[in-house]
């Protein structure tokens, strides 16, 4: 499904207004560095209240560049730009270390660290695509046994997480001058950028730190249209939403007919002959393209709604 990125004169909210119960949509911002993506979620929270608010995807602070914002119904939607791939441009530091991966942590040189060629670390980049096994970094926001990682690690707690099945789509160089290396990731969700770069050094014989990085996409949603949180107003954040059907863009899609749209809307399945067997989940939209549900198979010929969309 292409996608078009709309001007800021584009009203493409499918609510009624700022002050809506029904207002649903996407935001995308653009986070600022030195702020948590929970700092930026509550600064949209008091503009668009009493919507929900939610965020796909925590950046850190040290971070900036694409946070996606969900607004209303369409929090219902998270998990799936959770899924899209994502892409960054990072900084690190060889012949560094840092219990954080980065350095926002205690930097420790390394003494006499190898100093690696170009073409050495090219070629390390490339035995890096695909997928692999991944340790998350220790400061992290995944738990352990009830807990935030990170918060087991302030405390001086060992902290040792399994390895998870990642994708490396892409990893170019774009620069190198020893120490300083820039790259462009393009990866799956769940990855960790800190960790490329940690685990790419160890390739090299030597160690990395991440000084700074940039979320330049999650799927559709790309930096260059980003909005920064202070060009948000009441009188005209609604104006910045973002349709719903952008937050399902790598689902099939189908088109409901009016009398399918209302059994839809009351948890009954619709019958569609789907030559795509393989395919688990649907986008059904109405005439006007406006998201109406998810649906999934329920038996030959049969497809109903996993979760639903309010009528706008």
């Amino acid at each position: 499904m292409s996608v078009e990125h709309p001007t800021d004169k584009t009203p493409l909210s499918e609510g009624p207004g700022p002050f809506g119960l029904k207002a649903a949509g996407i935001l995308n911002i653009y986070k600022p560095a030195g702020l948590t993506s929970r700092d930026v979620v509550n600064q949209i929270q008091r503009l668009v209240r009493p919507a929900k608010v939610g965020h796909a995807g925590t950046l850190d602070p040290l971070a900036t560049g694409v946070l996606v914002v969900c607004v209303g119904p369409a929090t219902r939607l998270i998990e799936y730009i959770q899924r899209m791939p994502k892409e960054y441009v990072g900084q690190f530091l060889l012949g560094r270390t840092s219990p954080t991966e980065d350095t926002d942590g205690p930097v420790t040189e390394l003494d006499h660290p190898p100093i690696p060629s170009q073409e050495e670390v090219e070629t390390a980049a490339r035995g890096m695509l695909g997928p692999i096994l991944q340790r998350p970094p220790a400061y992290s926001a995944l738990k352990v046994e009830g807990r935030r990682a990170y918060e087991l690690a302030r405390q001086g707690q060992e902290v040792e997480l399994a390895p998870r099945p990642v994708t490396i789509y892409r990893l170019d160089v774009l620069s190198y001058q020893y120490p300083e290396l820039v790259l462009r990731i393009r990866c799956s969700s769940g990855t960790y950028a800190r960790a490329i770069g940690r685990d790419l050094a160890a390739a090299l014989g030597t160690g990395a730190v991440m000084s700074a990085l940039e979320r330049t996409a999650i799927g559709p949603f790309r930096s260059k249209y980003a909005l920064r949180p202070d060009q948000l107003r009441p009188e005209n954040w609604d104006l910045h939403l973002l349709p719903c059907t952008w937050a399902v863009e790598g689902l099939p899609q189908i088109r409901l007919r009016p009398a399918e749209v209302e059994r839809v809307r009351q948890g009954q399945p619709i019958h569609r002959l789907i030559r795509r067997s393989e395919e688990r989940e649907f986008a059904a939209v109405d005439r006007r393209g406006r998201l109406v549900a998810i649906l999934v198979p329920r038996g030959e010929g049969r497809l109903g709604p996993s979760r639903t969309m309010p009528p706008m």
